[in-house]
């Protein structure tokens, strides 16, 4: 009996010892979790911090940049500062370089800190008996920007690099501006998209980007140019609209408005306007001509649309027992050519005041 009694003293007490060493895997693990999930939300908030720093510091390049693109304000850029363009964008640039690093080095402290976590959840999911009631890690903050956009973003840096250096004493201004801006505004678009894409924006100012890019849309749908429609998103369609324009009018085709391609994007519509404004006259004075002849309007014939004539048109309409729309519909042609029938029959059977 008693030989047998160290045996089970030894045994009370390795099942005892290996219940604590259980215990103790348990709490480490949580521990573990704890401190992963701390460092998670560290590595988040500093990344929280670098992207606003970010969007700050890309802000103010665009400003800056915006000097010789022109979407935002107006200004007359000269030969001496295209040459000196890049004395006053590189600090800008530099801001944003540092920024961009800085964003990146967080995006992967933040991945690192996320895959740490996964590992000590599941460390404690093990020390628990492969139960654990710990949530699955949650995406980070703000989608990553596209690698396309990234690449858009270089390509229309270099674009603008090049430009400047190819501007010398002998290159004339209206040359120098038109590529200078060329480059700078799509440099500029480039950069809107990726802080778009970033979150930088404001509710606000993508809603101005998306008004610009609508009526930009409706202007080249005008023009002849942009056959799909109109949805206020710059994409594929509506960038092979702007090189078709600035094919035809022998500018870069670069697929952004620039102020030559604006220009031409302008005069394109007056010459397509004119034409229809031209017959809108002519139509408009029919309608004035035919009023007055009936007695309904005493205003000059002119052909400008006004609410006067709109009135007129539909007591004459009215008279003619057609429904008063105020507009020249179907049923008023119909009504006015059965009244001219008569007239030539019948003159006193025509409707008129007098």
């Amino acid at each position: 009996m008693r030989a047998g009694l160290p045996v089970l003293v030894f045994t009370v007490t390795l099942a005892v010892t290996g219940c604590g060493d259980g215990d103790t895997r348990v709490r480490v693990a949580e521990h573990r979790v704890a401190s992963k999930q701390e460092a998670l939300t560290q590595a988040r908030a500093e990344l929280a911090g670098r992207i606003d720093g970010f969007c700050r510091s890309s802000s103010s390049y665009v400003t800056a940049l915006d000097r010789y693109g022109d979407l935002i304000t107006d200004t007359a850029v000269t030969v001496g500062d295209v040459k000196e363009a890049g004395s006053d964008l590189a600090e800008p640039r530099s801001d944003v370089v540092t920024a961009t690093e800085q964003v990146t080095a967080a995006r992967e402290d933040v991945a690192t800190a996320e895959r740490e976590l996964a590992e000590a959840n599941a460390a404690l999911a093990a020390a628990r008996g492969g139960v654990s009631a710990v949530p699955p890690v949650s995406a980070s903050p703000r989608t990553p920007v596209a690698g396309t956009t990234v690449d858009r973003v270089k390509q229309a840096d270099a674009d603008l690099t090049a430009a400047r250096e190819g501007i010398t004493d002998q290159t004339p201004l209206k040359q120098a501006s038109e590529r200078f801006n060329s480059a700078a505004v799509a440099l500029e678009m480039a950069w809107l998209r990726l802080l778009g894409e970033a979150g930088c924006l404001s509710e606000d100012q993508q809603r101005r980007a998306r008004d610009y890019t609508l009526a930009m849309q409706r202007s080249l749908t005008e023009a002849g140019y942009l056959k799909s429609e109109t949805d206020g998103v710059y994409g594929p369609d509506t960038v092979a609209a702007v090189q078709a324009l600035q094919k035809a009018h022998g500018l870069a085709e670069t697929g952004t408005v620039d102020k030559a391609t604006d220009a031409a994007l302008r005069a394109k519509l007056r010459a397509e306007g004119g034409a229809a404004a031209g017959e809108a006259v002519v139509a408009t004075s029919a309608v004035q001509q035919t009023l007055k002849l009936a007695g309904f309007w005493d205003g000059p014939v002119d052909g400008m649309w006004t609410d006067e004539l709109t009135t007129a048109l539909r007591s004459f309409q009215a008279e003619l027992g057609v429904e008063p729309t105020g507009t020249v519909d179907a049923a008023t042609v119909a009504a006015v050519g059965d009244v001219m029938d008569q007239r030539s029959t019948a003159p006193s059977a025509v409707p008129s005041r007098s």
